[in-house]
């Protein structure tokens, strides 16, 4: 991935971020500024979380055949989301976990539809 694909990611994310804010998802974001550093903050947790969290559902995923590695992948964003939303001040969940969860889903789906139109 090269610097300009890392930057569309970058601001594919935080514009998502913007709008999930809007929805009622319990996710709020104080500004614009925060949402790209919440977009960031989500990119690095991802990038040293989840090859840790990965690790956990190994042996699971590996005994059931790989059958539950979606739901193990969406556990993972569902916690990714959750620590960064913990790490910056202005980036809250209302509803603790059930936020994290339906925030992490909203930010997959409008992210994709933000790539899918680009």
């Amino acid at each position: 991935m090269d610097f300009i694909d890392l930057l569309i990611a970058w601001i594919v994310s935080a514009s998502s971020l913007l709008v999930i804010t809007r929805l009622p998802v319990g996710v709020e974001i104080d500004s614009p500024a925060k949402a790209y550093i919440s977009a960031a903050v989500i990119g690095v947790v991802a990038a040293i979380v989840r090859p840790i969290l990965g690790l956990f559902f190994f042996v699971p995923n590996l005994l059931t055949f790989n059958l539950f590695s979606g739901i193990f992948t969406f556990i993972m964003a569902a916690v990714t989301f959750a620590i960064a939303a913990s790490l910056v001040q202005g980036f809250r969940l209302r509803a603790g976990i059930w936020s994290a969860v339906i925030g992490a889903l909203a930010l997959s789906l409008v992210s994709n539809l933000v790539y899918s139109i680009l």
